[in-house]
């Protein structure tokens, strides 16, 4: 008999206006500062701020940092590879996006 093992990623829906600081976001993505910085250093994340200390994060910054952990943590992929893949997955949702909004037409 064979197994089945189902993996999902649990997403919630956030304030675009909110703000995290570092630790916020660290605490919330169950990410470490390391990786928050390196995501930051690869153009990942784009806190306003020029400081770690002063770093403040958007909402969407919170979905990214969690995908970006889910990545690192159960598929192994490096820093270089995570921006590639987001860059990716929010192409597919745009483009879904404009297929609902030209089917309902």
């Amino acid at each position: 008999m064979s197994k089945t093992v189902i993996n999902y990623l649990e997403c919630q829906v956030v304030e675009e206006d909110i703000h995290l600081t570092l630790f916020e976001l660290c605490q919330a993505s169950h990410a470490s500062e390391e990786t928050i910085t390196s995501l930051v250093l690869e153009g990942v994340l784009e806190p306003i701020g020029q400081q770690p200390q002063e770093w403040q994060f958007s909402g969407p910054s919170l979905r990214r940092a969690k995908l970006a952990q889910h990545l690192t943590e159960d598929m192994e992929i490096n820093t270089p590879g995570i921006a590639l893949a987001l860059d990716l997955l929010e192409r597919i949702e745009t483009l879904q996006a404009q297929l609902v909004r030209m089917s309902r037409h």
